[in-house]
């Protein structure tokens, strides 16, 4: 499956951005799915994993009660609703799935074996 991110762009602290995370050649029907962030000079980091079979989700402590995953009815697109942001969100955010992901690998980006493009969230203070 190939994976399209967008919805990125430059807000206030305190604004909201919708990120999207389009599938094309499958859906995440049966994949688990994350994001990821990456700040210059920084490693990746983990945001969210959801395993969609098992409904369970798991949130970085960084943004829990504040971003939101979700997917859309025909399983083609998921969204990361980001409220309440911060200068710290700055970041390129990926997305990412992969089969038989267990709920421990979700925050391992060697768990995942498909990788959006980036889009850049930039939070000004």
């Amino acid at each position: 499956v190939q994976l399209q991110a967008s919805g990125g762009g430059l807000v206030q602290a305190g604004g909201s951005l919708r990120l999207s995370c389009v599938a094309s050649g499958g859906t995440f029907s049966d994949l688990a799915t994350g994001w990821f962030r990456q700040a210059p000079g920084k490693e990746r980091e983990f945001v969210v994993g959801v395993r969609w079979n098992a409904g369970s989700i798991r949130y970085a402590d960084s943004v829990k009660g504040r971003f939101t995953i979700s997917r859309n009815k025909d399983r083609s697109t998921v969204y990361l609703q980001m409220n309440n942001l911060k200068p710290e969100d700055t970041a390129i955010y990926f997305c990412a799935a992969g089969p038989r992901i267990i709920w421990s690998n979700l925050d391992v980006p060697s768990s995942y074996n498909s990788w959006g493009q980036g889009t850049q969230v930039t939070v000004s203070s």
